[in-house]
C-alpha cells in the first residue's frame, strides 16, 4: 500500500458517522448489514447515510451489492488488512512493541 492510499483511507475514517458505519460493518462480519439497518443502529437520517456510505464504498472499505431494491453494505476485510499491515510495517524496528495487536497477528485472528 502507497502513503497516499493508506492517507485517503485514514482522511475517510477520520470523520465520526463514517468510523461508526465502518465499525458496525466490521463487527456484522462478512454478512454486512442493509443500509436500513445501519441508519436505524447509529441514527443517522437516509441522506447523511448516503453520502457517508458512497464515501466509503469510493475510498474502498465497504462495499455495497444491490439486491432488490435494498443494498447490502459489508467491509472490505482485505482494504482493512491491508491498511493495519501498512501502519504496523517494521513497528520498532520488528519488536514486538504492540501487544494489542500481537493477539491478531495474523489475518485468520484477525478475522475471528
Amino acid at each position: 500500500m502507497e502513503t497516499l492510499n493508506a492517507a485517503e483511507l485514514l482522511a475517510a475514517l477520520g470523520h465520526e458517522s463514517r468510523l461508526a458505519i465502518f465499525r458496525l460493518l466490521v463487527e456484522a462480519g462478512p454478512e454486512g448489514l442493509f443500509a436500513s439497518a445501519i441508519g436505524e443502529k447509529l441514527t443517522l437520517p437516509p441522506a447523511t447515510l448516503s453520502f457517508h456510505l458512497a464515501h466509503l464504498s469510493r475510498v474502498g472499505l465497504i462495499r455495497g451489492q444491490r439486491e432488490s431494491r435494498f443494498i447490502h453494505y459489508s467491509a472490505e476485510f482485505s482494504t482493512m488488512d491491508d491498511l493495519i499491515a501498512f501502519l504496523t510495517n517494521n513497528c520498532c524496528q520488528n519488536n514486538a512493541c504492540l501487544p494489542k495487536t500481537a493477539a491478531c497477528a495474523t489475518t485468520e485472528k484477525r478475522r475471528s
